[in-house]
C-alpha cells in the first residue's frame, strides 16, 4: 500500500503517527539535493519502536569533493539522536555513499547501532532481510568509476530539479521530481531497476527470508516478486518516501512529497 497525506489532516503540534517500525534510506546529507527539511517534518510527525537507517544517510562521496553541511542537515542528525534518547532503537546500515561507517560494524554512536545488515521480524511473523543493496548493483561491483561518473551527472540533474521545484512553488504547486520522471522514461534505467530487484529478491530467497527491505536505487516499491516480498523504502532526494510497519505487521509506503512540508 502506498499512502500520501494531506498536510491539513496531520498537524505537527497535535498528532504524531506511531508505528512499530520505520525504514528510511538515501537521505544523502551533505548534498544540495538532500530534502532535509522534508525529512525533519516527517520525523517530527512519526515515531516508532525501531527506526532503520538503510544506507546513504550521509554522502561521503560528495563531502570529499565539497563540504556542504547546512543547519538543516545537522538538525536531522540531532533529531535522530533525540529519538534514541526517548527510547527509539535506531539501527544504521551503511550504504556505498557512507561506506566509511562499515568499519564500525557492531559499534554504537550516540546510541545508534551500526550494522552491516539486519534481520527484522514483523509482528505477523515474517523474517525480513534489511540491507542497503549496493552489493547487488553490478555497476558498483564491477565498474565503480562508472558509478562515480553517474553520480556527477545525477548531481547536475538534481540541481535542475531544485530550480524546477522552486518555480513550481512560486506557482503554488507541490513538489514533483523531475529527476524521477526522467529516470523512469529511460529504458536502460528501467531495465537496471528490474534487474536489481530480481537479483536482490533471489538473494533473499537463497538466504531463507520471507522478504527484503533495501534502498540504493531511489525507487520506492512494495510488492511480491516470485513469492518474496520486495520492499524498497525510496529516498529523501527524489521521492521522499518511507516504509512503515503497523502494530499488526502490515507494511505500508508513505509518500511525504504530497503530504508533508511545502517549501
Amino acid at each position: 500500500m502506498h499512502t500520501s497525506y494531506d498536510p491539513a489532516a496531520l498537524d505537527a503540534e497535535s498528532e504524531t503517527r506511531r508505528y512499530r517500525t520505520i525504514w528510511i534510506s538515501d537521505v544523502h546529507l551533505g548534498t544540495a539535493g538532500c530534502k532535509a527539511e522534508h525529512l525533519l517534518d516527517f520525523l517530527r510527525r512519526h515515531d516508532a519502536q525501531t527506526l532503520y537507517l538503510v544506507g546513504d544517510i550521509v554522502d561521503g562521496w560528495r563531502l570529499k569533493k565539497r563540504w556542504n553541511w547546512p543547519q538543516s542537515h545537522n538538525d536531522v542528525v540531532q533529531k535522530l539522536l533525540r529519538k534514541v534518547r526517548k527510547g527509539t532503537r535506531v539501527i544504521y546500515i551503511p550504504g556505498n555513499h557512507d561506506e566509511f561507517a562499515r568499519l564500525y560494524d557492531q559499534n554504537f554512536f550516540g546510541g545508534i547501532e551500526v550494522r552491516l545488515e539486519a534481520e527484522h521480524h514483523t509482528a505477523d511473523g515474517r523474517r525480513l532481510w534489511v540491507t542497503h543493496g549496493d552489493q547487488y548493483d553490478g555497476v558498483i561491483l564491477y565498474a565503480k568509476w562508472l558509478a562515480y561518473l553517474g553520480d556527477q551527472l545525477y548531481t547536475l540533474i538534481l540541481m535542475l530539479n531544485h530550480w524546477f521545484n522552486r518555480a513550481r512553488n512560486r506557482l503554488g504547486l507541490g513538489y514533483w521530481s523531475l529527476s524521477q520522471y526522467l529516470k523512469h522514461k529511460v529504458k536502460d534505467a528501467v531495465a537496471f531497476i528490474s534487474a536489481y530487484e530480481q537479483v536482490i529478491v533471489n538473494e533473499a530467497r537463497k538466504r531463507g527470508y520471507d522478504g527484503v527491505v533495501c534502498g540504493h536505487i531511489h525507487k520506492a516499491e512494495l510488492r511480491e516478486v516470485d513469492g518474496i516480498l520486495y520492499c524498497n523504502d525510496g529516498d529523501w532526494v527524489e521521492s521522499l518516501t518511507a516504509l512503515v510497519e503497523h502494530d499488526d505487521g502490515r507494511l505500508e509506503l508513505i509518500d511525504w512529497s504530497l503530504g508533508g512540508l511545502r517549501t
